[in-house]
């Protein structure tokens, strides 16, 4: 089945009714099975309680997913979802299947059943928001990459609501520390409320899929606003107490741009668990992992091992304790993450504490032998 021949298409235009939300050959190229078996193809809007809002070709549907929910949450079909569902005519429409994504945003929920939660799929790039309105919490933005380079999305943070900061003088120091952070990622400051940057950043959402992520009150759904020209998202002022923001969006929706792109906007997250995202921190801490390649020893621990390259740049001032500190921390939760779900990966970090334990010990009674 072709662009022109899929239902509510124009045998006259070789534009597809999907293609403002993504659809490309490579989809339909995947679809064409369930094409076959007279299905509509559909992208995801937005899920709500085993329900979803389906752009198809003929409009948006409302179909419900009972045959596609598995026991895996990873598994579930989520906003950016391209999907197959029952043609016209069925009453309830239900989602058949969905096809296999390219990207995935996934982080762990704060359940103790050590589960992971997809936030979008099929992203392109994740807009990481950080409001400018109090102090900048480099590790949590960190973090966010970390997620953001383990998805397969190009990540770009996005300082929001710079027309709070005094001076361009500051507010360049501000994005310097950023992008500290963030090697190798463009950090933007934007104003919803002046315009500055707004162009910049539509034209980067254009091209393809975008995420926008942040904790409340970062201004993502004015960010949103202003890159679909009008007031769509509910937006609420932050509190003056402590500057954090309401939940003005419960649920993720996917919204297309007026220049073009997708926009996926989501709910404000407090809680970013990693999840099995070790390719994506090391990433984001590039510099300490090229610096590790260079110690004496292969698993180097970077604590106080001989020949440590990474101990030396700490001495020499070219690597920051707090760089070093984020990198530690982000590492140790990944790995505790993956051996809550993988039992070999449990019992070699169960042999690493007892030899550990083991060196420690070793090392005190040798000193006491010292003192003695």
């Amino acid at each position: 089945m072709s662009f022109s021949s899929l239902p509510g298409s124009s045998s006259s235009s070789s534009v597809h009714p999907l293609q403002p939300y993504g659809w490309d050959a490579e989809w339909e190229a995947e679809f064409a099975p369930f094409a076959e078996q007279g299905l509509l193809p559909g992208r995801v809007a937005r899920v709500d309680r085993g329900l979803c809002d389906v752009i198809t070709p003929t409009g948006t549907v409302r179909a419900d997913t009972e045959f596609v929910v598995p026991r895996d949450p990873m598994k579930v079909v989520c906003t950016g979802d391209w999907v197959a569902v029952d043609p016209d005519g069925g009453t309830p429409r239900y989602v058949r299947t969905y096809l296999p994504r390219r990207t995935a945003f996934v982080r762990s929920t704060s359940s103790k059943r050590s589960e992971g939660q997809i936030l979008a799929a099929n992203v392109d790039h994740a807009i990481i928001a950080v409001p400018l309105t109090g102090d900048l919490d480099l590790g949590r933005i960190e973090r966010f990459l970390a997620l953001a380079w383990e998805s397969g999305a190009q990540p770009l943070v996005v300082l929001t609501k710079a027309d709070l900061v005094p001076d361009a003088v500051t507010l360049s120091y501000l994005v310097q520390d950023v992008e500290t952070a963030a090697p190798g990622v463009p950090v933007l400051a934007v104003s919803a409320a002046t315009g500055d940057g707004i162009d910049v950043l539509a034209a980067v959402a254009a091209g393809g899929t975008s995420v926008l992520l942040g904790q409340s009150g970062a201004g993502k759904s004015t960010l949103a606003n202003a890159l679909l020209g009008e007031d769509v998202m509910d937006v609420q002022a932050t509190r003056d107490v402590d500057g954090k923001g309401r939940h003005t969006t419960t649920t993720r929706n996917l919204l297309a741009l007026p220049g073009g792109g997708v926009l996926i906007d989501t709910p404000g997250l407090r809680g970013v668990g990693l999840w099995d995202a070790q390719t994506g921190v090391g990433q984001v801490f590039a510099e300490i992992e090229e610096l590790a390649s260079r110690c004496r020893f292969h698993d180097c621990a970077h604590t106080a091992e001989p020949g440590c390259a990474v101990l030396a740049a700490l001495d020499s001032g070219t690597l920051s304790e707090r760089r070093l500190e984020s990198y530690r921390k982000l590492m140790r939760e990944n790995q505790w993450i993956v051996a809550k779900t993988d039992a070999r990966m449990r019992a070699e970090l169960r042999r690493d504490w007892k030899r550990k334990g083991a060196e420690g010990k070793a090392a005190m009674e040798a000193k006491r032998g010292r003192w003695a």
